[in-house]
């Protein structure tokens, strides 16, 4: 049993040194990242028990992969392929006005052919909190039908079902998204969705606030935290509205950011059940990845806590 159980599939990063091009690069750096493996990792450096169900291949890379996520306290659930391989991105980052880009190299993941029948029962059904995102029903249509078995495996067995939006213009367009994500989340408890997709997606416009009341309301999920970028995020839970500002935060490591709040509140809400108390630590986790090279938020819960101490912007209204 552990108590945040992730979904998802994982990659090797490749980016070249400081600014360089992807064009004239010689060497690159690797680093481990998924988004779901992301708020794996967030939870486990802040104290939860944290696994992550996926698929790799059975070589090098893959072992690179599940080896990473093992040094940061996630246990691995996995089955792996002979002759699978491993999915890559290659990121190029950059000062304004060129901005960061990134390239994915990921079709024919091994995680991208799992069915329904691939899923391991015991884990999911004795799992706290089962979490997963928008890019994994992306990556095909076989694992779009996965992710809805999964998410209905995991509400009946009654756990606390949790599911970040993450749009990604390169997997799908708006529509797709929004026909497939939709039906899946009469199995969420907590939906995680950027006010700027919300719209485009789910068809859901206005502010922050009627975003979360209306997916509230259409889909009946307990908690909708709407994040705002800059301008923090806001959970509507029990008839309430929660908001949350951002923390004080540099921007030189923003990549990750969403999976660490994701991450810091998941750990935070299964110890304590509040929802206020989330958004706190989800925050503090975001602001300090911004400081932390790579996908994952390698915190601790005393920096957490130094980051929350003193705060006084969660306003119940």
């Amino acid at each position: 049993m552990v108590d945040v159980l992730t979904f998802g599939e994982t990659m090797l990063r490749l980016s070249p040194p400081g600014d360089d091009r992807l064009d004239t690069a010689t060497s690159f750096d690797v680093a481990v990242g998924g988004a779901e493996s992301n708020v794996a990792v967030a939870a486990a450096r802040l104290g939860r028990t944290a696994g992550w169900l996926s698929r790799v291949p059975d070589s090098p890379m893959g072992r690179r992969v599940t080896d990473e996520l093992r040094r940061h306290g996630v246990t691995p659930f996995v089955a792996t392929e002979t002759d699978g391989r491993q999915p890559t991105y290659y990121l190029e980052s950059g000062d304004e006005p060129r901005g960061t880009d990134v390239y994915y190299d990921r079709g024919d993941g091994p995680l991208q052919t799992a069915t329904p029948a691939d899923l391991p029962s015991e884990r999911v059904e004795s799992a706290t909190a089962v979490h997963t995102s928008g890019i994994t029903p992306a990556l095909s249509g076989t694992l779009a039908d996965t992710t809805a078995a999964l998410l209905d495996r995991a509400s009946e067995a009654g756990a606390t079902v949790s599911f970040d939006l993450n749009y990604r213009s390169k997997l799908w367009d708006t529509d797709a998204a929004g026909e497939t994500v939709g039906p899946l989340l009469a199995s969420v408890d907590i939906l995680f969705v950027p006010q700027r997709d919300a719209g485009p997606v789910l068809g859901i416009d206005g502010d922050a606030t009627a975003v979360a009341r209306t997916a509230a309301e259409r889909y009946g999920i307990g908690t909708v935290v709407v994040t705002r970028g800059a301008d923090g995020a806001l959970a509507r839970t029990d008839g309430r509205t929660v908001e949350q500002e951002t923390y004080p935060a540099g921007d030189a490591h923003a990549v990750g950011t969403g999976d660490a709040f994701v991450g810091g509140f998941l750990a935070r809400y299964v110890e304590t059940g509040a929802v206020d108390e989330g958004l706190r630590w989800g925050a503090a986790t975001a602001a300090l990845k911004r400081s932390i090279p790579g996908d994952m938020a390698l915190v601790t819960p005393s920096e957490v806590r130094d980051v929350v101490s003193g705060d006084a912007t969660a306003l119940d209204r």
